[in-house]
């Protein structure tokens, strides 16, 4: 269950409802296609900043009704127009996609995070919008539910970051925060020399602790959500503890060993989404 590129994201899954699946490839494109502005290729800050700005206006275009395809500036009509379909068909609220595009932003500038409260209010505009737009599109976005979403999208963003401490450091992208670094004698500069230290194991049991109970404060909507839903989000949920435990398994040495999900697991998170297991 890595997750880049949204690959948590449950695009066209075969638990999917077939009359979502297009919903769900309209926003995973907009989502892909922003991310990998603000992210890929060698383009400089001011580029990023002013490809993400047109698809801001872009929108604005929607939310004001007045889009037209002269009005797509640098944004791909081949994203905007099924989008703006989608989220007519589907009355979906078009905030998610500001808040997304708001973590773009973010990381286009990127500021490594300094404590919890900066890395969970990134996690609140990067991970927690495409869970809100999920449960629009299953009417099931009453406030509990939302916020049991939110706790799960978070918690699924902090698995991401420790799997990918090192390619995230090889790209200038620190989510570690700098107070945790510090209170165990580190620095980035240890994570660009793949340096670990000592205590680097218990710094990442750490991690990986606050990201199983970020996930698990969400586990009451997996009971909440029925049918193929629900089992596509306990499945999502029992990946992502799963890497958290291969990431324990390994003292949290994710520089030599990046840990991924293999077809073998597949068989041990089914049983685990059928038993509840932990949730």
């Amino acid at each position: 269950m890595a997750v880049d590129h949204y690959e948590n994201f449950p695009v066209a899954s075969i638990l999917l409802p077939s009359r979502l699946r297009s919903a769900v490839k309209a926003i995973y494109a907009f989502a892909r296609r922003a991310d990998d502005i603000a992210d890929e290729g060698d383009a400089s800050t001011e580029s990023r900043l002013a490809e993400l700005a047109a698809f801001r206006s872009a929108l604005d275009h929607m939310r004001d009704m007045q889009f037209q395809a002269t009005q797509f500036d640098n944004a791909p009509e081949a994203i905007f127009l099924p989008l703006q379909a989608e989220i007519l068909r589907h009355a979906l609220p078009i905030s998610p996609f500001y808040d997304l595009l708001t973590a773009f932003d973010r990381d286009a500038r990127h500021q490594p995070v300094r404590n919890d409260n900066e890395l969970l209010d990134y996690c609140r505009y990067s991970a927690n919008p495409v869970g809100r737009l999920l449960l629009h599109l299953y009417r099931a976005d009453e406030p509990d539910a939302l916020a049991w979403s939110d706790h799960i999208c978070s918690g699924l963003q902090l698995v991401n970051f420790w799997q990918d401490v090192a390619i995230d450091a090889q790209r200038g992208r620190y989510y570690l925060p700098l107070d945790c670094l510090a209170a165990h004698g580190m620095s980035h500069a240890d994570l660009d020399r793949h340096q670990l230290s000592v205590p680097w194991p218990e710094l990442m049991r750490e991690r990986v602790q606050f990201a199983r109970s970020v996930l698990l404060s969400g586990a009451p909507l997996c009971r909440r959500l029925q049918g193929r839903p629900g089992m596509e989000l306990r499945l999502i949920m029992q990946g992502g503890l799963r890497i958290l435990e291969k990431i324990d398994a390994i003292n949290g040495d994710v520089f030599r060993h990046r840990p991924v999900l293999h077809k073998k697991d597949w068989v041990l998170l089914a049983w685990r989404s059928l038993t509840n297991h932990q949730l």
